[in-house]
C-alpha cells in the first residue's frame, strides 16, 4: 500500500519553498497537458465570463473523467492565457496549487527541473512544509 505524505517523514522542501506566479505562462502553454475542471469551477468559470454553463462548456471544454478539461489551442496555449490568465481571480484548482504539485515534489532533482521552467520558484512569499503537503495531500500518495 503506498504511503501517505507525511508531516513527520523528511522531505527536500522541510525549510519551505518560495513561490509566486510571474505571469509568464510557462506552465500554460508548449507541451500539451490536461487541466482538469470540476463541476463547481465550471460554474464559477462561466459565471465570471459571463457566459451560460452550456455555452462555456461547448465552447471552451472537453469531457474528460467524471468532468471536463480545458481546451488547447492548435499550439498547445490553454484558450485562457493570452499575455496573462485571463480567469486568473477563479483558475482551477489545478491551476491554483502549480507548482505544488505531487509529480515536481515526488524527488528534489524533478523539482529542480520544474525550477528552471517556472520563474516564479524561489520568489515571493515561503510555504512551508506544512503548507505544501496541505495543497498536495487531498488527492495524492506517494
Amino acid at each position: 500500500m503506498p504511503k501517505k505524505w507525511s508531516y513527520d517523514r523528511t522531505y527536500f522542501f522541510d525549510e519551505g519553498i518560495q513561490f509566486e506566479c510571474q505571469g509568464c505562462g510557462v506552465c500554460c502553454t508548449g507541451s500539451p497537458g490536461t487541466v482538469y475542471v470540476d463541476k463547481s469551477e465550471i460554474a464559477c468559470i462561466a459565471e465570471f465570463l459571463g457566459i451560460s454553463v452550456p455555452d462555456f462548456t461547448k465552447k471552451y471544454l472537453y469531457p474528460y473523467k467524471n468532468s471536463h478539461t480545458i481546451r488547447e489551442d492548435s499550439e498547445w496555449r490553454c484558450l485562457f492565457y493570452d499575455n496573462g490568465c485571463e480567469i486568473y481571480p477563479v483558475r482551477p484548482m489545478q491551476c491554483r496549487t502549480f507548482p505544488f504539485w505531487f509529480d515536481n515534489l515526488r524527488s528534489e532533482e524533478k523539482w529542480k527541473r520544474i525550477s528552471q521552467e517556472c520563474p516564479g520558484i524561489g520568489c515571493g512569499p515561503l510555504y512551508s512544509k506544512e503548507r505544501i503537503l496541505e495543497i498536495v495531500q487531498p488527492t495524492f500518495v506517494i
